[in-house]
């Protein structure tokens, strides 16, 4: 999910993966491993890159938050009953 929107943001501001991996100090490879959600977004690179996208960075959060959370529950047998037990422990708050 992450990585669709960042390399829609990516085009959109007309930058190639080369600019943005320097301004993260990476390599391209991780740029477009990232874009094709294979490797994970740091917490750090995705303030970097929502202000290199001039996005607020909590439009990037949920779907950073989303991707993190599918990555652990997705291939469970009880992760429907497992994420809404934690929704309601979120909700309580």
């Amino acid at each position: 999910m992450l990585g669709e929107k960042l390399k829609k943001l990516r085009e959109a501001k007309g930058l190639v993966q080369r600019q943005v991996a320097a301004d993260l100090q990476v390599d391209t490879a991780y740029i477009s491993k990232m874009e094709h959600n294979e490797k994970p977004v740091s917490r750090i690179h995705l303030t970097k890159l929502s202000k290199l996208y001039g996005v607020p960075e909590n439009e990037l959060v949920p779907i950073w938050l989303a991707d993190k959370i599918l990555q652990l529950v997705e291939n469970e047998k009880h992760s429907v009953q497992a994420l809404e037990m934690a929704l309601n422990k979120v909700i309580k708050k």
